[in-house]
């Protein structure tokens, strides 16, 4: 007798263990899904990551392309065909380091530029 309740609860175990595969297989699925959603490489934190560093670089083009612009203006007063004649005073006298004397000087701190 004893020997058929062993393979009884051998049975049982065998029966709510391949019941238990399934869902187990599915919890799986759902776990690794959820967390490659959340923290994968095309996750929602790599999204906000990216949609971050995006942003900065807007800004920097944004700020680049303001000094082009600001040196583009400059270069377009020195051309042979129209040469601004105030804006290559500036320029000698800023390359050359000179003042004319009867120039007012106002000397910015370092790090602080003009142009």
């Amino acid at each position: 007798m004893e020997t058929d309740s062993g393979l009884n609860f051998g049975r049982v175990m065998k029966r709510r263990l391949r019941a238990a595969i399934a869902p187990l297989v599915f919890l799986s699925l759902i776990a690794y899904f959820g967390w490659n959603a959340t923290q994968g490489a095309h996750g929602l934190i790599a999204y906000k990551t990216r949609k971050t560093l995006l942003a900065l670089a807007l800004a920097d083009q944004h700020n680049a392309q303001k000094d082009y612009d600001r040196w583009a203006l400059r270069d377009a007063g020195l051309r042979a065909d129209r040469i601004d004649a105030d804006l290559l005073d500036q320029q000698a006298r800023a390359m050359l380091n000179l003042a004319n004397p009867a120039d007012i000087v106002v000397p910015y701190p370092a790090g602080q530029h003009l142009f």
